[in-house]
């Protein structure tokens, strides 16, 4: 089980953001988040070691063939790649 960062805030559904810890676009999706004052949790793929790191990479690699960050997936549904701000408003 890889052990994710819950940040609290309004319960929107269940928000797992997967980031790197130097990339722009992943901190910008963090900020964006914590404005809206909702709940997420996420964790630094590059910070991932061993199995976590593989077991993460192969969770992106289902919503995000890409393996693009930020990749935000909702309620085990459907995803976000990449800064969008417009719809990651929309969860709001």
């Amino acid at each position: 089980m890889i052990k994710m960062i819950r940040v609290k805030g309004k319960n929107v559904g269940k928000l797992m953001l997967y980031a790197l810890s130097t990339c722009i676009w992943c901190k910008k999706t963090k900020k964006l988040l914590d404005e809206l004052k909702i709940e997420y949790e996420y964790v630094d793929v590059d910070l991932l070691e061993g199995e976590d790191s593989a077991r993460a990479k192969d969770e992106i690699r289902k919503w995000n063939p890409q393996s693009s960050f930020p990749t935000l997936v909702i309620n085990d549904e459907r995803c976000i790649t990449g800064f969008n701000e417009k719809k990651i408003r929309e969860l709001a």
